[in-house]
């Protein structure tokens, strides 16, 4: 498998981020049952935004990902302030 780490940033006070993030969380669940999603979740600090750890099928690549998550409503309805997705290679794992 081929894993990305996918970092969103967003106000976290938001009334758009919240108006969306049902939608959003269906989205993650729908991918998190077709093994798609490793683990997924805000950051707790409260400035906002999460981490999104996806895997793709071996030879993957950032396109897929990029194309895969360009699908979230998240993206869709603008509402992040910057994401990344970046190639990530779990040294150690229990997934």
């Amino acid at each position: 498998m081929t894993y990305f780490a996918v970092l969103y940033t967003y106000n976290p006070d938001s009334e758009k981020v919240a108006e969306v993030r049902t939608v959003h969380r269906e989205f993650i669940a729908n991918l998190h049952a077709e093994g798609k999603i490793v683990g997924s979740g805000p950051f707790v600090d409260g400035d906002g935004g999460a981490l999104i750890v996806i895997k793709l099928e071996e030879g993957s690549n950032l396109v897929d990902a990029e194309t895969l998550m360009n699908n979230d409503p998240f993206h869709v309805e603008n509402v992040l302030d910057n994401r990344v997705i970046r190639s990530w290679n779990p040294v150690t794992k229990d997934f």
